[in-house]
């Protein structure tokens, strides 16, 4: 996949802001800081398109990315130890939920687990939701640049084991610094797209 253009449509917090161009539509989850941007950045071959932050929960919104004016990356606020008040993360709640619940154009969700540490709960209960709701899910395993070659096979078993997996078919590892997984990444899109 060679990406050509990228154009951030439009930060929206409710379903009258979405785009209306019925383009497929990609959604991207996962803990605050667990690298979100960065996966974004890379995928979209851009070296700071997507703000990242020292300051987890500064996404506070469904970000739209298009691209290639063929689909959309859609980041969406983090979850977890954000430095945010409660009410702000019941707010990020209900527009993912809501978001999950009304978009026929969502075709997957890339969920970004960070692969040095052990799954959090809100990992498992962002899983348990998609499947509950059969939406296709695919594991993004962040920053496993920082994790020696020797620890993947047993990183990735503990994972695979966490989220009741039997095999890694959903399962992908990626870098922002080396790129590993981005082509496998493409691959998984063009699949949705074809």
């Amino acid at each position: 996949m060679k990406i050509n253009t990228v154009e951030l449509i439009i930060s929206a917090v409710r379903e009258s802001q979405y785009p209306t161009d019925n383009k497929s539509e990609f959604l991207l989850v996962g803990r605050s800081n667990v690298g979100k941007s960065s996966f974004i950045n890379t995928i979209i071959n851009r070296k700071s398109f997507a703000r990242t932050s020292a300051t987890p929960g500064k996404t506070q919104t469904l970000n739209f990315y298009k691209i290639n004016d063929e689909f959309y990356l859609v980041d969406a606020p983090g979850y977890g130890f954000a430095k945010v008040r409660n009410n702000l993360k019941k707010k990020f709640g209900l527009i993912i939920e809501n978001y999950l619940k009304s978009r026929n154009n969502l075709k997957m969700v890339f969920l970004l687990v960070d692969f040095r540490h052990k799954l959090a709960e809100d990992d498992l209960l962002m899983y348990n939701y998609l499947k509950y709701y059969h939406i296709p899910v695919t594991i993004i395993c962040t920053k496993v640049d920082k994790v020696s070659k020797n620890s993947h096979d047993k990183n990735k078993r503990a994972i695979l084991k966490d989220f009741g997996l039997n095999d890694d078919q959903n399962i992908i590892l990626f870098s922002s610094i080396t790129k590993t997984g981005r082509n496998e990444v493409y691959d998984e899109i063009t699949k949705y797209l074809s």
